[in-house]
């Protein structure tokens, strides 16, 4: 358990309530809630809820378009968003609506309390107006010619084709989606919230810890371009609150949208006797971390904070960004079958599978990640099952058939033991920081050697000889043990695996400190496969059923991306040139950071009799912990590069794009430092 017990509320982004979760959703809600798992098992209260967001337009005419009421509608998209998110093990405390009567009283509170303080201001506008419906448009909602370059059927406020961004006025022979009619000009009152109020406060709280650097240098651009004043109201026909004090204005769904956290975690209070001012008031020290998609860092690091302090309430500890979702390289499509939903995943698919993998390549900015299916496959089937998975195969049979399902008395390998443990606070500070594929790899680096301690000891080979028996006991309760701690770090990542993982190995739930002493005379259960493999044919159908044949009017797809299509291969080379290249196996022996630089990472290379110093610009993928006792291979005959932290001696080969996606190469074991690479 860590050294004090921490108080911490956790949301992630309401996802709209519609239509359905898709794979690029899943990214925000799989981060999330890995970081609220591992709190709790670290020991911590950790509580993580979410909400459908209910309201607006779109909801409104989409409830039409069915022939059914906005509540008939958003309650059907709650029940599947709720049966997606409980089978992709999502852990919410609560999952809610903004459609509730908590929600209507606390953005009504919130409304008051910054329109007494005179942050509500109102003016009249000029609008986009449906004479046939009888109603004004969002921007969205006009489409026609791009004033700029004229391409047709571009949406009201920016041109697909060119980039461009205007007013929807500005638009050529516009056309309302709603009706067809050409749209009018049309005056109405709305209610203005004064952000430029909170711009000393904004400054402020967006110059500390409560977003990453990325995101700060991006509010930078907002505030010197100088901030607006924000539109929150809406005209009637509307789904969603009418504002206070007016007969047909309503808050625009970006202002109740953000207070759905507050409401869901109301009725969570309501519901277990929880003091929800301990977290809300403007005095609360409860931790408050929002995660969200780089899309709408403007609403939740500007609006967001600046109406919470003109409500006096607290503002949020922290709002963690991330990127988007690419799938083999490329924006999803529902042509190419990659435009991929919760439920057509679910229908093929291990969760866990895709857990696994979005944790292995997350991080703690907010860069894109992609999901490439090739990649996928043998990331899950290499690492989980033939890594993981593999050491409790390996072992269990022989502790079941030959002992009674019992452990051995004596732990034989207490040092190997500690390495593991060792690695526990940095694999944690990883978790903490959002940082999960560095956990991965550190954790993955651990099941090597595991199973390379298994392949050493051979119990296979030990239980065909006689006297040998207490070893095979000893060597396979090691491995036991290892893939107890194991498992344990990867709860957060794999939670129906751990559930099965406790009772096979006849545990209470798991907790983070519960590793520190090995089990020893303890029984367990029969063993049972915990994951299988990932075939191939399994994918291919979750792409021909995602694929909309109907919607598929877009234009034909390039090439699809890869290694090298982003990489060409270069100019054909004579095998003399190649010949020239010395390659040679080499083992890890060292790894440190080196100080003052961003990139490298100092690495001791043992050639088999000789010891080569090298600097390695692989310090984004890799601990320094991760690598020693690791064999790799390297460029031995490169003359020595002096540089400006000391010599370098050769160079370690790596394939990948750069940042956490590089991998040095690893040879099998067998091969031994010094072999040359032919």
């Amino acid at each position: 358990m860590s050294p004090s017990r921490r108080t911490i509320l956790v949301t992630s982004a309401l996802p709209y309530a519609n239509g359905p979760i898709h794979i690029g959703h899943l990214v925000e809600y799989i981060q999330t809630d890995i970081w609220a798992r591992f709190q709790k098992l670290r020991g911590h209260d950790c509580l993580y809820v979410c909400a459908d967001d209910a309201h607006g337009t779109p909801i409104m005419l989409r409830a039409e378009q069915e022939g059914l009421t906005p509540e008939q509608l958003i309650e059907r998209v709650g029940e599947e968003h709720r049966a997606d998110f409980r089978d992709f093990h999502i852990g919410f405390d609560n999952y809610y609506s903004t459609h509730s009567p908590e929600n209507r009283e606390l953005a009504e509170l919130i409304y008051r309390r910054n329109h007494e303080a005179g942050h509500i201001t109102t003016r009249t506008i000029t609008q986009a107006f449906d004479p046939e419906r009888e109603m004004f448009l969002p921007d969205r909602f006009i489409r026609g010619e791009c004033p700029r370059c004229g391409t047709a059927d571009q949406y009201g406020d920016s041109c697909e084709a060119c980039g461009a961004t205007y007013a929807p006025t500005e638009l050529k022979n516009p056309v309302s989606v709603v009706s067809g009619s050409t749209p009018v000009e049309r005056e109405s009152l709305h209610y203005f919230f004064r952000l430029a109020d909170f711009e000393p406060m904004l400054r402020e709280w967006t110059s500390g810890d409560h977003v990453q650097d990325e995101v700060t240098n991006k509010l930078n651009e907002w505030f010197d371009a100088g901030l607006r004043e924000w539109d929150i109201s809406r005209d009637a026909p509307y789904f969603g609150f009418r504002i206070p004090d007016t007969g047909d204005k309503y808050f625009y769904v970006w202002l109740d949208a953000p207070i759905g956290y507050m409401a869901s975690f109301r009725n969570l209070c309501e519901r277990e006797g929880l003091d929800f001012d301990a977290y809300w008031g403007r005095d609360s020290e409860t931790e408050l971390y929002h995660f969200i998609g780089k899309d709408i860092i403007y609403f939740h690091t500007l609006f967001w904070p600046a109406m919470l302090a003109g409500a006096g309430m607290r503002t949020p500890s922290a709002v963690f960004a991330h990127g988007f979702l690419t799938v083999d390289g490329q924006k999803m499509s529902k042509s190419r079958g990659t435009f991929i939903r919760a439920r057509t995943y679910l229908d093929h698919l291990n969760p866990e599978y895709l857990r696994y993998y979005f944790a292995a390549k997350l991080g703690s900015g907010v860069d894109d990640i992609d999901l490439n299916l090739d990649d996928f496959i043998q990331r899950v089937n290499s690492d989980l099952v033939g890594k993981v998975v593999n050491i409790a195969s390996r072992c269990a049979g022989f502790i079941n058939k030959r002992f009674e399902g019992r452990l051995s008395v004596e732990f034989t390998e207490p040092a190997l033991y500690r390495e593991f443990i060792d690695a526990s606070d940095a694999i944690a500070a990883d978790y903490e920081a959002r940082d999960y594929g560095h956990a991965i790899r550190k954790i993955m680096a651990l099941a090597d050697r595991a199973n390379q301690y298994i392949d050493a000891n051979k119990p296979w080979v030990l239980a065909k000889e006689a006297g040998r028996e207490q070893q095979v006991q000893d060597v396979c309760s090691v491995g036991l043990n290892l893939f107890r701690v194991l498992a344990t770090w990867l709860q957060p990542v794999l939670p129906a695996m751990a559930e099965q993982v406790e009772s096979f190995l006849n545990l209470p739930a798991m907790r983070w400190d519960a590793i520190e002493v090995p089990l020893t005379d303890h029984r367990i259960n029969k063993f049972k496969p915990l994951m299988t493999r990932v075939e191939q044919d399994k994918v291919d159908a979750m792409l021909e059923d995602s694929k909309d044949s109907l919607t598929s009017s877009e234009p034909a797809a390039p090439a699809a991306g890869g290694p090298l299509q982003d990489d060409p291969i270069a100019e054909t080379i004579e095998f003399a040139d190649f010949a020239k290249l010395d390659l040679r196996i080499a083992r890890i022996t060292s790894a440190e950071h080196v100080e003052g630089a961003d990139k490298l990472l100092r690495l001791e290379l043992d050639l088999g009799g000789e010891t080569r110093n090298v600097f390695a610009g692989i310090k984004s993928a890799y601990a320094p912990e991760t690598l020693e006792g690791k064999l790799t291979v390297m460029v031995a005959n490169l003359a020595p590069r002096k540089m400006r932290f000391g010599v370098s001696e050769g160079m370690v080969l790596a394939a990948g794009p750069g940042g956490t996606d590089l991998w040095i190469l690893n040879p099998d074991e067998g091969a031994q430092p010094g072999m040359r690479v032919k």
